[in-house]
């Protein structure tokens, strides 16, 4: 059975766009490119989708979730089930989670009290719960390298971006293109580029994905509701401003 990009983007309620990007990093080529330009999946690359789904689901980066599979060693059966393990382990911590969020519902209603530790049960910023379990699987190197920068990000200026992300959060009720959302968002451009290299339109880019990826508006909307789609809001006009 073969299937066009719609089909499976439909199928699988991953974007056609997410799906073209898979494609030209080379994390999922479809089986077949036709002279007009038509991607054609088969059953092996849906397949190859679910892996990558689910490695998603559990955290890891496209680009570890790459090497993985590529990786000589990789068994998809082995994988499944190691998966499976992950995702029990994760649904465990949510469940954990959960509770503490209703009895801390409890507690603000005056029927219970809770200890400090009741407080934080379930939460675990420590790092990648499963980055231990690729590492034993598919070698320390791979991991590590992927990791590194982001580790040395967080150590040197994970600080100072929470501090952008605050004041963005104070203006975040004001029109986008205001001078002062306009002045703010100018800070996390220039922050942006002093760990990496963002164009104006990789810069608007990277604020539609804000909106279109659930982990990145999650962590950011942890600073106040609607960030996200602020964000995005104010480096779309920032950029268009610019240009």
């Amino acid at each position: 059975m073969v299937m066009r990009v719609k089909e499976v983007a439909a199928l699988s309620g991953v974007s056609v766009r997410t799906l073209h990007h898979y494609d030209e990093i080379g994390l999922l080529k479809p089986a077949v490119t036709t002279e007009a330009g038509y991607r054609i999946y088969s059953d092996g690359n849906l397949s190859e989708l679910q892996q990558i789904l689910y490695y998603r689901a559990i955290g890891f980066s496209l680009k570890q979730i790459k090497e993985i599979l590529r990786n000589p060693s990789f068994n998809r059966l082995e994988a499944l089930e190691s998966q499976r393990q992950m995702l029990h382990r994760k649904r465990t911590q949510l469940d954990d989670m959960i509770k503490t969020i209703e009895r801390t519902i409890k507690e603000g209603k005056g029927e219970v009290t809770m200890s400090h530790e009741e407080r934080f049960k379930g939460f675990d910023f420590s790092g990648n719960p499963y980055e231990q379990e690729a590492k034993d699987r598919w070698g320390e190197e791979i991991v590590d390298e992927t990791t590194k920068k982001m580790n040395q990000f967080g150590s040197e200026n994970q600080e100072k971006m929470n501090e952008i992300y605050r004041r963005l959060a104070e203006v975040r009720h004001l029109p986008a293109d205001s001078e002062e959302a306009q002045a703010t968002i100018g800070e996390w451009y220039q922050f942006l580029n002093t760990i990496g290299t963002y164009s104006l339109d990789a810069f608007a880019g990277l604020g539609e994905m804000y909106m279109a990826d659930e982990r990145f508006k999650t962590n950011i909307d942890q600073f106040g509701q609607g960030l996200a789609c602020f964000m995005r809001d104010a480096m779309k006009e920032f950029t268009q401003t610019k240009n």
